[in-house]
């Protein structure tokens, strides 16, 4: 009996039928939520009128971006959200293989597993808590820096909340405290799962410590950096919400240095109640994330192709 384009197809699933059942509850999952919530993207383009629903509402074209792309605010949010975005990549990337090698190092099992929990914990904490945390800080009456780090250098108490020009730092460094851990746990793994024969031929040859992490660590751990980062680019236009908006306490002085594309949408939103603004918002971001995956993407592939030429 001849044979049909479909029958290896079937052959296969035959074969693997057990690996495509476990398959299934995954699939119906990304489906749902997010393949089928795609189809909201219309409401960008559309006057929601909630009386007709939103087939029948009145397309509007391009008007809702308007609010985004014409106003003042429109550089600063953008200029915010990708030049925060950017260094928080590149420095907790640094932070978290730092960490993650000098953890690698411990050798005592249960010390290990105590700083693995304690750098982690951060992670795990909302970012609601995290806020309260700061303002203990940062408080102009009782903040631990005002009544007590500030006084031994003679400095006087400064008022953090209406001062933009230190929040840069703080929330780097809010935002580094709380997702180094994550990250690198992430590295620790890969870093376990090298061969110990390497690190043991380099010993034997007199490498140093620094030697190996150099010439062996992050270059096997290459990959997993790179999928990391281009995960990261792909969510550059998204900021963390509760990092800018629940830690500076949403302080009006403030807002040109935290205010980003996600806190400026929802103050717009709960103030002007425009549906479509957010949505028009959402895909700005969703498309600019999608673009910057593909080129990130393309230029790591083509310097792969490149190496492996020479």
């Amino acid at each position: 009996m001849a044979q049909t384009g479909w029958t290896p197809f079937f052959k296969k699933l035959k074969r693997y039928r057990a690996l495509f059942l476990m398959m299934i509850p995954g699939i119906a999952y990304l489906i749902i939520n997010n393949y089928l919530p795609m189809f909201g993207v219309v409401i960008a383009f559309k006057d929601i009128n909630y009386a007709k629903g939103i087939l029948a509402s009145d397309w509007v074209g391009l008007k809702n971006f308007e609010y985004l792309f014409k106003t003042a605010d429109a550089y600063i949010i953008t200029r915010n959200t990708i030049l925060y975005n950017g260094s928080f990549i590149i420095l907790n990337t640094v932070m978290a293989i730092a960490v993650a090698i000098l953890l690698n190092e411990v050798r005592a099992k249960l010390a290990a597993r105590f700083y693995q929990s304690v750098i982690l914990l951060p992670f795990l904490i909302s970012m609601v808590i995290v806020g309260y945390l700061v303002l203990s800080m940062l408080s102009t009456e009782s903040g631990y820096l005002n009544l007590n780090l500030l006084p031994m250098f003679g400095m006087e108490p400064i008022s953090w909340y209406f001062e933009p020009k230190y929040w840069p730092y703080i929330l780097t460094i809010v935002h580094i405290w709380k997702y180094t851990g994550y990250l690198c746990v992430i590295f620790l793994a890969a870093i376990i799962g090298i061969d110990h024969e390497y690190y043991e031929a380099a010993t034997i040859d007199g490498a140093t410590k620094w030697q190996q992490i150099r010439a062996i660590t992050v270059p096997l751990i290459a990959p997993t950096i790179t999928i990391m980062t281009l995960l990261a680019i792909g969510r550059i236009f998204y900021s963390d919400f509760g990092l800018f908006y629940q830690v500076p306490l949403n302080s009006g002085p403030l807002q040109p240095v935290t205010d980003v594309i996600d806190t400026y949408v929802y103050r717009g939103l709960m103030t002007l109640g425009d549906i479509g603004m957010s949505s028009a918002a959402g895909l700005y971001q969703s498309l600019v994330g999608f673009i910057l995956v593909l080129l990130s993407n393309y230029i790591v592939s083509r310097r792969n192709k490149e190496n492996a030429l020479f």
